[in-house]
C-alpha cells in the first residue's frame, strides 16, 4: 500500500455540491441588493472559505459577515442537500477501507453541515474522522483544518506515518494546505479547481477517474 492515511476534501472531491452552493450565493446577493458575480465566477465559491470568496466577488469587508450569515441561513436548511456524491466515489471508499486504509475528511466547510451531508448520503461510516471549519471562522483555511485533523489523529506520531499520508482534492487550496505539512496532494479533475494552478502549486498527480485514483493511492 503506497498511502495508508487518506485525507479527502468534500466539495468537488467527494460530492458535487455546485447546485446548492450556487443557489445560496445568488440568494445572498439578491438579499443584500448587490449585483451577483458573473456566471463563470459562481463555481469559484466551491472550496475556498466563504469570506475569501465574497471579498473577491464584490462584497465590502464590513458586509462579509452579513453575507455569510445570509448564505448559511439557506445553506443549512436547504442548500446542503442540493448535492450528490460523484459516481463511483462510494465504491472507491469501500474498496480503500477494505484494503486497510484510514480515511478522513478535511474540508473548509463548517464541520456540522459536512457531517450532516455525509450522513445524508450514508458516507460518514467510511471515515475515521470528519474535520471541518468552525462557524466562527476561527478555523477556516485548509491548512488550519488539516492541522486540527492531524492533532486529532497523530498519524503514527512519526515521519514514517506522515509519509504514508496523502490529500485528495480539487483545488489549489487543497494542494497548498497539504504542502504546509509536507503532505503530497493528488488532484482530481471532476471538481471545480484550475488544473494548471494545481500543477503549479505542486500536485503530485492529476487523475481523471476513480480507478486511476485508487491505483495511485495503493501503488497498483
Amino acid at each position: 500500500m503506497r498511502y495508508k492515511n487518506i485525507l479527502f476534501d468534500l466539495d468537488g472531491t467527494l460530492t458535487d455540491s455546485s447546485e446548492g452552493i450556487i443557489k445560496c450565493v445568488l440568494h445572498t446577493y439578491e438579499k443584500m441588493g448587490v449585483t451577483p458575480p458573473a456566471e463563470e465566477l459562481l463555481t469559484t465559491f466551491i472550496g475556498p472559505p466563504l469570506s475569501d470568496s465574497f471579498a473577491r466577488c464584490g462584497i465590502k469587508e464590513e458586509n462579509i459577515r452579513e453575507a455569510i450569515d445570509i448564505y448559511r441561513q439557506r445553506y443549512n436548511t436547504v442548500g446542503k442537500f442540493e448535492n450528490k456524491p460523484y459516481p463511483g466515489i462510494i465504491e472507491l471508499l469501500q474498496k480503500l477501507r477494505n484494503q486497510g486504509c484510514k480515511l478522513y475528511v478535511a474540508t473548509s466547510k463548517p464541520e456540522g453541515p459536512a457531517s450532516e451531508i455525509l450522513d445524508h448520503f450514508d458516507m460518514a461510516k467510511y471515515f475515521d474522522e470528519i474535520a471541518g471549519a468552525t462557524v466562527s471562522a476561527k478555523r477556516e483555511k485548509k491548512e488550519d483544518v488539516i492541522q486540527y485533523l492531524l492533532d486529532k489523529i497523530s498519524p503514527a506520531d512519526s515521519d514514517e506515518g506522515l509519509a504514508e499520508t496523502v490529500m485528495i482534492g480539487d483545488t489549489s487550496y487543497d494542494v497548498i494546505g497539504a504542502s504546509k505539512f509536507n503532505i503530497p496532494c493528488i488532484a482530481v479533475t471532476w471538481g471545480f479547481g484550475d488544473l494548471e494552478d494545481m500543477k503549479q502549486n505542486g500536485a503530485i498527480a492529476i487523475v481523471e477517474t476513480m480507478d486511476e485514483l485508487h491505483n495511485l493511492i495503493t501503488g497498483t
